[in-house]
């Protein structure tokens, strides 16, 4: 007879409670058992003396007399130091999945991309940087240019000849005072 020792669940639906027995591995899972070795319960915090209780002597016989425990079990007697730790190897397990390395491959993307602008933008500061005294420069040129082409002469006959365009109201209403009727008092 193929012994092993186990979880076996009670507890309602969603409020798991387990039992750790020694059974026939040909038995149901919550089936018939040997002898109850221990208790489990995964709701209570990690740090809890209550979360999982076993009586160690009984574990070591049923041990002895060639009863496997199961992979959760050897955990809770590796973590009592009942067992030595077992090097577990799932290279797999620590992979993400399909769409999560999608999701990956496209922050890397995105990373890339905002760190090529940056550099251009950069680039651009740098330019900028450099720029105002080429742009002073060329300001001064044109400002020297501006000042040979129209000197200040032309300036001076150019605003004469706009104020002689307007026509001259000032001369206009000073001329005829007695065309301008004065205003009457409202009554009010």
């Amino acid at each position: 007879m193929a012994m092993k020792i186990r979880l076996a669940r009670g507890g309602t639906k969603k409020r798991p409670f387990y039992r750790i027995v020694a059974a026939d591995s040909r038995m149901p899972r919550d089936g018939r058992f040997i002898e109850k070795l221990g208790t489990y319960n995964p709701l209570l915090p990690k740090d809890s003396a209550e979360r999982v209780k076993m009586s160690l002597e009984r574990i070591k016989y049923w041990m002895d007399q060639g009863a496997k425990p199961t992979d959760r079990v050897s955990r809770f007697l590796e973590a009592a130091g009942v067992l030595d730790r077992k090097e577990r190897s799932n290279p797999k397990k620590a992979r993400p999945r399909k769409k999560a390395q999608e999701r990956a491959e496209a922050a890397a993307a995105s990373e890339a991309n905002d760190a090529a602008a940056s550099q251009d933008a950069q680039r651009e500061d740098v330019k900028a940087d450099e720029t105002p005294e080429a742009n002073a420069e060329e300001a001064a040129t044109q400002d020297s240019e501006d000042s040979t082409q129209a000197g200040p002469e032309d300036t001076q006959s150019a605003a004469n000849a706009e104020s002689e365009d307007a026509p001259d109201t000032a001369s206009t209403d000073t001329a005829s005072p007695e065309t301008e009727a004065p205003e009457e008092p409202k009554a009010g």
